[in-house]
């Protein structure tokens, strides 16, 4: 049998997977005390073999556990380290359906005492999902950027962290604790998902960046050095991919722009592999951008939404495709739905036979295209 290539694939995917009906009323009733956390535990334990058993049939060559232990993509591992809780604040993101519709979430995350990780926080779900396939199992968490671009330094206690470069160090240790010991149980695929940076490329957003105090034009490039900083001390077994989006929360974004704002310093510093970038709309502009990508790294192209039951042309994504090999290589690209099919609980507004039709889509474009999945 011939060895893995080294991830991103040809034919990869963000991670989450919706949920099933009956895990969701299950963490519902584990809330309200009607079930114990060992039954709820089984429950995810049987969700996640059959979401296993969904992406291999599909073609899948990276695997994940589609999230079925988390509410929500960020807020679960994040208040897993000391020092981090979540809250409701007047800070409210907007996000935008197709058909005009609005929603807004108001939850946030601050920084109350010291960041520590005093526990393994994704451990134990890795070596589940490691032990349910022999394909290569992806771990998803999310990158601590997020965190502090929803309202800057007023997320962070300055009574805490007067300076606000001990904060990004302690949270940079707390990281590189957890990824050493995912690496020591056997995980070689990391994804660090950070919204920050394509919501950075929002005029709005920008906006609002400025108001709470940060300049826009300068955080792509601190936001760089803290990923960097979060892995700098991986393995050469360990691959480490970063996806950034627009937002995704039950079909609708908040966020829109090209990358032209972010794309020197994340594509050009950025020690990741490779890049799971978000290009299924208009709002994500031109594939230009690409230039910038370092030589060796890999970009992999979210051509096909993970919003829209519309399953998409085979010659759309082939010629989309084409269209960013005039920025970088055809060898160093790669093919994703644009984000996850559930960022949370909710899901998104498809079935779970749009989901797997998806990214069946995803792994026979991939192998008509390079000849292979992997």
């Amino acid at each position: 049998m011939s060895e893995t290539p080294r991830p991103p694939f040809h034919a990869d995917h963000v991670g989450s997977l919706l949920r099933p009906p009956e895990l969701i009323a299950a963490r519902e009733r584990r809330q309200q005390g009607e079930i114990d956390a060992a039954a709820l535990k089984s429950l995810e334990d049987r969700c996640i073999r059959d979401a296993v058993k969904m992406q291999e049939a599909a073609g899948m060559h990276a695997v994940t556990d589609g999230e079925m232990r988390r509410a929500f993509w960020h807020v679960d591992f994040l208040t897993g380290f000391d020092g981090i809780v979540a809250t409701q604040s007047q800070y409210a993101m907007k996000f935008h359906g197709e058909g005009g519709e609005e929603a807004e979430t108001r939850s946030m995350m601050v920084v109350n005492a010291k960041v520590r990780r005093s526990r393994p926080i994704m451990v134990e779900p890795f070596k589940f999902l490691k032990s349910a396939t022999r394909r290569t199992a992806k771990l998803c968490i999310p990158a601590p950027t997020y965190l502090h671009m929803r309202g800057g330094r007023k997320v962070v206690d300055p009574a805490v962290y007067p300076d606000i470069e001990e904060f990004w160090s302690d949270i940079a240790r707390a990281y590189r604790e957890e990824i050493r010991e995912l690496a020591a149980a056997g995980c070689s695929y990391l994804q660090l998902d950070d919204v920050s940076f394509a919501c950075l490329c929002d005029a709005g957003i920008q906006a609002q960046v400025r108001r709470d105090g940060d300049d826009p034009a300068r955080l792509p490039m601190k936001y760089v050095q803290v990923i960097n900083s979060l892995i700098a001390e991986r393995p050469a077994s360990l691959a480490v991919t970063m996806h950034t989006c627009r937002g995704n929360f039950q079909s609708m974004w908040m966020a829109e722009g090209g990358y032209d704002a972010v794309a020197e310093a994340v594509l050009g510093a950025c020690d990741a592999d490779g890049f799971f970038l978000e290009y299924d709309t208009e709002r994500a502009g031109g594939f230009e951008p690409l230039r910038y990508l370092r030589k060796g790294k890999k970009v992999v192209l979210g051509l096909v939404s993970t919003k829209k039951p519309e399953l998409e042309s085979k010659d759309l994504l082939k010629r989309r495709i084409e269209a960013a090999a005039k920025f970088v290589p055809l060898e160093d690209l790669r093919l994703s739905p644009q984000c996850g099919f559930a960022s949370s609980h909710h899901g998104n507004r498809i079935t779970p036979e749009v989901q797997r039709r998806k990214l069946e889509l995803v792994v026979e474009t991939a192998s008509e295209v390079w000849g292979s999945a992997q």
